[in-house]
């Protein structure tokens, strides 16, 4: 018996049912269950009970969203634990709220509950943020999309020739056709910068079958666009103003290959820059869900899928990934290339992302700077066995080959 008064929680959405149990030496656990309303004059009465009662921690499952006003209500005054769902195996019989808290009050009690990692509050504000701006940034992704596929029912080919449909010159182009211009040269004339030694092909292109209705919904596609871009500069003001006592760490992570500004912001707002959370790197990327899943029965292994873990950070982590493989001289292009062959590209990549996840991890917790291996690592470490490959290929195609090592400069 680890805790001598507890308390087990089932959170719903307009009640709390709450658990208290006490147990002395020696004699048989005394339960008390109270049902509260998740107001928050009903969260503070929980409050309140809970400490007349001297009760020292308080679990209850990770259900929603639903349990964070009851765990920012207690935070501070009791110890707070939330559990994941999957980790509470209900007994069988009856299931109700009543049975679900005491179940989770006798775990509790004998320890048997490990509590999931919820930051601290400045790092769940700046979650949230960052959190916000990366669906903006993919609502404005999806919009650029839909101008794109009005462009092309009106068989206006913008896109073979401009890079950014939605550059400068682009936007021009496509205000003035929603605006009603239809001349191909006048829209052709629009183009800034680089793009005006392809007026030849603009005007090719931007010769369709713009009707009336392709210029409204152009119209308010653009507006749309104009709005999301405006919210996301203030997202990314808001966010550099909380990220000021984390600069360091931002200056760190932005030597990794791939990792920009904005992912090493998303990095920091869910892992935090406090690595002592997770004992190891391992640990971190186990969380993440970025690391081989382990399923084994009767000495056959089943399957190395990756379980299941934080997703904005799983996917920040494969963008990193994706953008450093293309830095050549690299160790992370080399270590995609050395995979990539034998495990596909989407097991090299997620490969790739666990090896940013534990650099950032090592840089975090020991405030290293970031060192790259180098492009030729693997090379280096399988030298021997890549010489006599290659010379036993060039054997078998008839050569003799005497290796002399070069002197070095």
């Amino acid at each position: 018996m680890l805790h001598r008064v507890c308390c087990g929680l089932d959170v719903h959405k307009k009640n709390v049912v709450a658990c208290l149990r006490r147990s002395k030496p020696g004699e048989e656990a005394e339960q008390e269950v109270r049902t509260f309303a998740t107001t928050t004059r009903g969260l503070l009465e929980l409050q309140e009970w809970l400490i007349v009662a001297k009760c020292t921690h308080v679990a209850m499952e990770s259900t929603g969203v639903y349990w964070r006003p009851v765990y920012n209500i207690l935070e501070g005054s009791l110890e707070v634990l939330v559990v994941n769902a999957r980790h509470i195996k209900a007994v069988p019989g009856r299931k109700t709220d009543v049975k679900d808290c005491e179940w989770i009050a006798d775990l509790l009690a004998h320890g048997l509950l490990q509590a999931s990692f919820v930051p601290p509050k400045p790092i769940r504000e700046l979650r949230e943020l960052t959190r916000h701006r990366r669906v903006l940034i993919e609502e404005r992704a999806r919009k650029a999309n839909r101008v794109q596929k009005v462009l092309e029912t009106a068989n206006i080919k913008l896109g073979d020739v401009a890079t950014d449909v939605l550059g400068v010159s682009g936007r021009k182009m496509l205000q003035a056709l929603a605006a009603g211009e239809r001349d191909p040269e006048k829209l052709a004339d629009l183009a800034v910068g680089s793009l005006r030694e392809k007026r030849e092909e603009l005007r090719e292109a931007l010769l369709g079958k713009f009707t009336e209705h392709h210029g409204f919904m152009l119209e308010s596609l653009l507006r749309e666009i104009e709005f999301l871009e405006k919210e996301i500069e203030i997202f990314d003001k808001r966010i550099e103003e909380k990220m000021r006592p984390f600069s360091q760490e931002l200056e760190r992570l932005d030597q990794i290959p791939g990792v920009g500004r904005r992912s090493a912001e998303q990095i920091i707002a869910e892992l935090g820059p406090d690595m002592n959370r997770f004992r190891t790197a391992g640990h971190a990327a186990s969380w993440a869900g970025i690391c081989p899943g382990n399923n084994e029965s009767a000495g056959k292994r089943r399957s190395g899928k990756t379980r299941k873990g934080n997703a904005w950070l799983h996917a920040t982590l494969v963008e990193c990934a994706r953008a450093g493989i293309r830095k050549r001289d690299s160790y992370i292009s080399a270590q995609y290339n050395h995979l990539v062959r034998r495990r596909g590209d989407k097991k090299a990549i997620v490969a790739v992302a666990h090896t940013i996840l534990v650099d950032v991890w090592h840089m975090l917790r020991y405030n290293l700077e970031y060192k790259d291996l180098g492009a030729n690592y693997f090379d280096c470490i399988n030298r021997d066995r890549l010489v006599r490959y290659h010379l036993k290929r060039l054997e078998s195609l008839g050569y003799q080959v005497t290796l002399q090592e070069a002197a070095m400069q």
